[in-house]
């Protein structure tokens, strides 16, 4: 891990002299689905990764669209 700038532990109310890399690392968070700029694109990665039944849904207004399997 990179080391931090004094400056920069001062504004955190943080000792100088010490690491703090257990309090500066960020929280671990599960990652979001996979979404797609095109139609063609998520259709294209469905055939590539085996999924069979899927269906598009439109994400942030029609501008990317995410694949969600159906189980049937």
């Amino acid at each position: 891990m990179k080391k931090i700038h004094t400056r920069a532990k001062k504004k955190l109310r943080l000792g100088t002299h010490t690491q703090h890399r257990a309090r500066l690392t960020g929280a671990k968070r599960k990652k979001g689905p996979k979404t797609f700029k095109s139609e063609d694109s998520a259709k294209k990665y469905a055939e590539e990764n085996g999924i069979k039944k899927f269906e598009l849904k439109s994400v942030k207004k029609n501008k990317k669209f995410q694949i969600v399997q159906l189980d049937e």
